[in-house]
């Protein structure tokens, strides 16, 4: 079986030798090449041409989104960034898996001995998940500023209303990110209220959530136990929490809590669609997108046997087309379609 080439480029001596003993130690991996900084790291790829790039992205001379907003057009590759917990780290992470990268993987902020083996573990298993990625679309891709649109106070001010007859549930992993942000900026504030679940390491939802309400005409939010879903705002799961949705009065509210993974994740979409089913019905819009696994298929398919209509991403415009693919081969997606025909098919299921 052909071993998976990764490159790993950071700044520090001592973190790339523990990252390249760690990814070493599986027999699937093999460690080409080591970069001190981006510049290395661009004529490494070049000679190496490797699989998979891990890419620290708080480092001198240039940093990890300005490489990724160059190398991405010219040379497409997916990319596993490893990032501080800091609050610029997770800031320059949300702007790195806007600028193309796939994953995002936290150096451990606290019990080095046993961190280091858990991001260990998890960034083995993301450089495989990436491995697989189609990263394509960001040949020739261009980064205009004026790309992100920026909310526009006035647009939002019919936002926010008293309640929301409707709940729409979204579910995303690998890729996520990048497709959430397409489809939630391309909404109108009157939408109904939406629930996501993106798998994402936690510490990371709020800046992800921060972001999204920057460049959305819904208000935008990290999810809290209790918060009523309304039309114009959008909730998602805090990083190391499950999220369900539940009916109290006349009012569709959050229930934010731990418990068990489920398909190795917490948050799950599953967890999230399956109470969706239970609660809202027929009166609810399911959308699956990019994503490694099975999270959500079941869930999705619950909905859609409760009378809800039902969305996933196809496999042309997935980063990793698994979780749309397993929820489309169980019947659970009513119609499958490019991400960019997505919020236009949201906003007329809706009406």
């Amino acid at each position: 079986m052909k071993k998976i080439r990764v490159l790993i480029i950071d700044d520090s001596a001592l973190v790339r030798d523990i990252l390249s003993k760690g990814l070493s130690a599986d027999s699937g991996l093999e460690v080409v090449g080591t970069a001190p900084d981006v510049f290395a790291g661009r004529d490494l790829i070049v000679k190496l041409k490797p699989d998979v790039i891990t890419l620290d992205i708080e480092m001198p001379r240039m940093d990890g989104v300005e490489f990724l907003k160059r190398l991405m057009p010219q040379y497409p590759l997916p990319v596993v960034v490893v990032s501080s917990l800091t609050q610029r780290g997770k800031q320059i992470t949300i702007q790195a898996l806007e600028a193309g990268a796939v994953d995002v993987v936290p150096k451990p902020a606290s019990d080095v001995a046993r961190g280091l083996n858990d991001m260990m573990v998890e960034l083995r298993t993301k450089v495989k998940i990436a491995s697989t990625a189609n990263v394509s679309h960001w040949k020739n891709r261009k980064f205009d500023i004026d790309e992100i649109k920026k909310k526009d106070a006035s647009a939002s001010s019919t936002a926010l209303a008293e309640s929301t007859d409707k709940v729409i549930a979204i579910g995303a992993s690998t890729g996520g990110t990048e497709a959430i942000r397409k489809v939630i900026s391309s909404l109108p504030p009157t939408i109904p209220g939406i629930v996501i679940v993106q798998h994402m390491p936690k510490g990371f939802t709020k800046t992800f959530a921060d972001r999204l309400n920057e460049v959305s005409y819904m208000q935008v939010k990290e999810a809290e136990d209790g918060d009523r879903i309304v039309n114009g705002r959008v909730l998602i799961a805090p990083g190391d929490y499950h999220m369900k949705v539940y009916r109290s009065g006349g009012q569709y509210k959050v229930q934010v809590l731990e418990g068990d993974k489920v398909n190795g994740h917490r948050p799950s979409v599953d967890v999230l669609m399956h109470s969706v089913a239970e609660s809202v019905a027929s009166n609810a819009l399911g959308v699956i997108l990019t994503g490694m696994g099975n999270d959500g298929a079941s869930g999705l398919k619950a909905m859609r046997e409760a009378g809800a209509k039902t969305i996933g991403q196809n496999q042309a415009t997935s980063v990793v087309y698994g979780m749309p693919k397993v929820a489309f081969d169980i019947g659970a997606v009513e119609f499958q379609l490019p991400l960019d025909d997505i919020s236009n098919a949201i906003i007329k299921t809706v009406k």
